[in-house]
């Protein structure tokens, strides 16, 4: 008899808590991109990047909401791919600043660069591109590292 291995495929979607679905929507339809599939009521919207039938979900939870604590356990951050160049990276920037969405960082992880900045509720977010995949696959520790990143 042989015995199957069982394991996690992909990450299929997150779902993140918000405060308010008309603040946190034009975020991530209007300056992330993402396209709105569905809503379930008035408490949920569903996005998709183009493959899945959903990839993120935003569930309204009240404007009363606490923030999580620096400290405290949970999602540190949510990372979209945003290309494959760092022309795109540098348009994303670009097109955050003409949002009025501020970068709260931007990194070389040598397998990846990135830039950062926050929802309306502040949850990080980091839209990246994938430097060549070889530099993964021959050195794995590599996706441990980070500079500062200069576009």
């Amino acid at each position: 008899m042989t015995v199957q291995t069982v394991r996690v495929k992909k990450l299929g979607h997150a779902v993140l808590k918000v405060r308010s679905l008309e603040a946190s929507v034009p975020f991530y339809r209007d300056v992330l991109g993402l396209n709105e599939v569905a809503r379930h009521g008035n408490q949920m919207v569903f996005f998709s990047c183009g493959d899945n039938h959903h990839d993120l979900a935003l569930l309204e939870v009240g404007s009363n909401a606490v923030s999580p604590m620096p400290k405290q356990v949970g999602l540190y951050h949510l990372a979209f791919k945003v290309g494959d160049s760092l022309d795109t990276l540098r348009a994303f920037r670009d097109h955050l600043a003409a949002h009025g969405v501020a970068l709260a960082g931007q990194s070389d992880h040598r397998v990846s660069q990135s830039l950062y900045c926050h929802d309306p509720d502040g949850i990080m977010i980091e839209l990246y591109i994938d430097a060549d995949p070889a530099l993964s696959r021959d050195d794995p520790g590599a996706v441990a590292y980070i500079r500062s990143l200069t576009l």
